[in-house]
């Protein structure tokens, strides 16, 4: 099958307006290319599309955004709604540059994408319990270490970027026996299995994409967790009442998400009605500088900042729900 591979190459700082803007036109699944190995990896892979000025300026400066769409009668359409996007991001006074968002298109095969990244996908630990191990990888020693086999496949999540991996680290230090758990924007699934794997008694998966809903239930089945535990929608929250009608029949001690500022913004109201007295509210996605939206989002739907953990130029919040 082909898929048009979509990259807009930006700054640190513009990172997650682009992913917002991706967001905005129903392209979730987002690949954040980073570092100038990466990115000059990534452009000799695709040289005959760019002169070598043209390289030379990408890998000095832009880190780069990449998402995939369907190669069909609506990818051109999809294309242009974006490039139509980013021209009235470029023109908006955000108080930070956002680079060039020059935009590369290439029509792949699945075969090429969909696999070549696992060669540098590797088992690594998170936190003092759990191992993340790549489903492929038949032999590894845990050393006592809960194992949580993922294969992502084309859904967001592997554990390995740091806003997934700073949110793993606080399930891995906050999930009990017998928590119910609520993950909003799930991806692969990889957090609330992650709190299923460390004693949860059950977990609900929310994600506007089918395709993590069907990611999302493999990579359970790969850790022996059935669908008596784990529940996984589809839908947005902010907008599907009888979605929310289906998540909202108990409170929460924990829910996560893991996406972009914008979005949790949004939803920290809901986040907070979800939650228990006393229950914690894990989320990242959130670039640097905007660090102080979200709090200020979070404070005024009623929780209170317990940490905020760095990583890079990336935050995660941990905040509770005020008695």
């Amino acid at each position: 099958m082909k898929y048009k591979e979509i990259s807009v190459f930006t700054t640190e700082a513009g990172l997650d307006a682009v992913c917002a803007r991706f967001s905005m036109l129903g392209m979730e699944q987002l690949e954040i290319v980073q570092g100038r190995e990466e990115i000059a990896d990534f452009l000799q892979k695709s040289a005959k599309y760019w002169d070598f000025a043209d390289m030379d300026e990408l890998c000095a400066a832009e880190p780069c955004v990449k998402a995939y769409i369907d190669d069909d009668d609506a990818a051109d359409a999809a294309v242009a709604a974006l490039k139509a996007s980013l021209a009235e991001l470029k023109g908006m006074a955000l108080g930070f540059g956002v680079g060039s968002l020059n935009m590369l298109v290439q029509t792949v095969d699945d075969s090429v994408w969909l696999n070549a990244w696992k060669e540098a996908y590797k088992p690594f630990p998170v936190g003092k319990h759990l191992l993340v191990r790549p489903s492929w990888e038949d032999e590894y020693d845990a050393q006592g270490r809960r194992v949580l086999s993922l294969d992502p496949g084309m859904a967001f999540g592997t554990g390995s970027h740091p806003t997934t991996r700073m949110c793993l680290e606080y399930i891995d230090e906050l999930v009990k026996e017998g928590d119910s758990v609520v993950d909003l924007g799930c991806g692969s699934g990889i957090l609330s299995i992650a709190a299923l794997i460390l004693g949860a008694k059950d977990a609900i998966a929310v994600d506007i994409d089918p395709i993590a809903e069907t990611i999302a239930y493999e990579n359970a089945a790969l850790n022996g967790i059935g669908k008596d535990r784990y529940t996984v929608l589809t839908g947005d929250v902010l907008t599907d009442s009888a979605l929310r009608e289906k998540i909202e029949a108990k409170r929460y001690p924990i829910v996560t998400a893991n996406i972009v500022a914008s979005v949790i913004i949004a939803l920290a109201p809901y986040a907070a009605k979800l939650l228990e007295e006393g229950g914690k509210f894990i989320t990242s996605g959130i670039i640097d500088t905007r660090e102080d939206e979200v709090v200020a989002a979070l404070t005024a739907a009623g929780l209170s900042i317990l940490e905020i953990r760095r990583g890079g130029d990336w935050r995660a919040i941990l905040a509770e729900k005020r008695a």
